[in-house]
């Protein structure tokens, strides 16, 4: 059996998407592929490939009580023992028949945030016949964004209200498409960690109604100079409310253009929108990782 899932980005909402904001998610065309095969051993074997078809981690638990036999890494046999313990809440019987291999590949830089944890997620969840939404809250207590992108092959509204989610398809082409960029910034961000700290800020609800309006106006914009302006609000916002300072202000103060964070403040991807841009820019400072809005976003 084989399985595979989308990674995402978000292009709005960052942060307040937990607390209501409606925001837009973009799933990418790089993502997550899982395999799975039956053995005659006692065991599930665990093999996960990044992108350059390496090994990156490994491990083997006995089938019935998830004993470690082996692990390249406790953090992460930690975490798969836990997904699979909580798989098992509903489907008793999951991975408990017989012996299993599990191989795991990813398409993208699994440093670039780009959902190597949510694509897991739902391929076994799809693998398990279960609810990937309901596993994703018990493991991440996300917003579940990453979730919906998974499965989508485009542009994506997305909402939380009161424990009541709405996903909507959207064609998010802007005509200025070709003018917009995405940047890796060299440094991952723990989205855990980054939730966690969001949780406790006060005032949050203020800045709800803002973010879902731009959000709403940043769907049907066709012009690039109304764009930027949307993004540079958004960016505003969001510093008022983190008490951080915009990446463009600390990175980018000298850009033509507008740049947004995507995700955790601090990493990940950024978007740069600008109609005199060059890729040398930021290559000239130190970021290769770069993307054409439509190398990296699906849209069909």
């Amino acid at each position: 059996m084989e399985f595979y899932s989308n990674g995402k980005l978000l292009l709005t909402g960052e942060y307040v998407v937990l607390n209501g904001a409606l925001s837009l998610a973009l799933p990418t065309i790089y993502g997550q592929h899982l395999k799975v095969k039956n053995n005659p051993s006692n065991k599930i074997k665990w093999i996960s490939y990044n992108n350059n078809e390496k090994i990156w981690f490994n491990c083997e638990f006995d089938k019935d009580n998830l004993e470690v036999i082996f692990s390249s890494s406790d953090k992460m046999s930690d975490r798969l023992k836990k997904i699979i313990t909580c798989i098992r809440t509903i489907n008793t019987d999951f991975l408990k028949l017989n012996g299993s291999e599990i191989i795991t590949k990813l398409t993208f830089n699994k440093n670039w945030g780009l959902g190597s944890s949510s694509t897991l997620i739902n391929n076994l969840a799809e693998f398990a016949k279960i609810d990937p939404y309901y596993l994703n809250d018990k493991i991440f207590n996300g917003s579940g964004y990453d979730i919906a992108c998974a499965k989508s092959n485009t542009s994506l509204l997305y909402k939380i209200h009161r424990n009541k989610r709405t996903v909507k398809k959207v064609n998010f082409d802007p005509p200025f498409k070709d003018k917009l960029y995405l940047v890796y910034l060299n440094k991952k961000k723990n989205s855990l960690e980054e939730i966690k700290k969001f949780k406790n800020i006060k005032n949050q609800n203020m800045y709800i109604e803002e973010i879902s309006n731009i959000t709403s106006q940043i769907i049907s914009c066709n012009n690039q100079i109304e764009f930027n302006s949307l993004i540079k609000e958004h960016e505003d916002i969001i510093s008022k409310l983190t008490a951080r300072e915009t990446i463009k202000n600390i990175l980018f103060s000298d850009f033509k253009g507008e740049i947004k964070s995507l995700g955790a403040w601090g990493g990940d991807f950024i978007l740069a929108s600008s109609s005199e841009l060059t890729t040398d820019y930021f290559r000239n400072k130190g970021y290769n990782d770069i993307f054409k809005y439509n190398e990296l976003i699906m849209n069909q």
